[in-house]
């Protein structure tokens, strides 16, 4: 069982910067993919990011130039670096896991954290 954390979440103005980080409990958290998603009032949930065991990252094209997902094995932590966040970023933002990259992408993640609130003022 992976227990997922996320946290860094809040209220910002248009243009600000935000970073989200995710804690993961699994030892083995380097052998993981690793995803963030996003979820606004009234709407589906939305893949944003995935950073697989091997290294790769790939975007969603809302997100690509402006959002960068990295992580830190060592502390077993994913990141989401959100810049020139815009009122339509504004949504519950989530981290999933996974050992099949394909489940992150389909948002079918075995481990999902309970989410951090983002909200973007104009």
């Amino acid at each position: 069982q992976v227990q997922l954390v996320e946290s860094g979440g809040g209220l910002v103005q248009a243009g600000d910067s935000l970073r989200l980080s995710c804690a993961a409990s699994e030892r083995t958290f380097s052998s993981y993919h690793m995803g963030w998603f996003r979820q606004a009032p009234g709407k589906e949930r939305e893949f944003l990011a995935i950073s697989r065991s091997g290294g790769s990252t790939s975007y969603a094209d809302s997100v690509k130039g402006r959002f960068t997902i990295s992580r830190d094995n060592a502390k077993n932590t994913v990141y989401l670096q959100m810049n020139s966040l815009i009122p339509e970023d504004t949504a519950v933002y989530y981290c999933a896991a996974d050992r099949n990259s394909w489940a992150i992408t389909t948002m079918r993640g075995e481990y999902w954290g309970q989410g951090t609130q983002v909200t973007v003022s104009s």
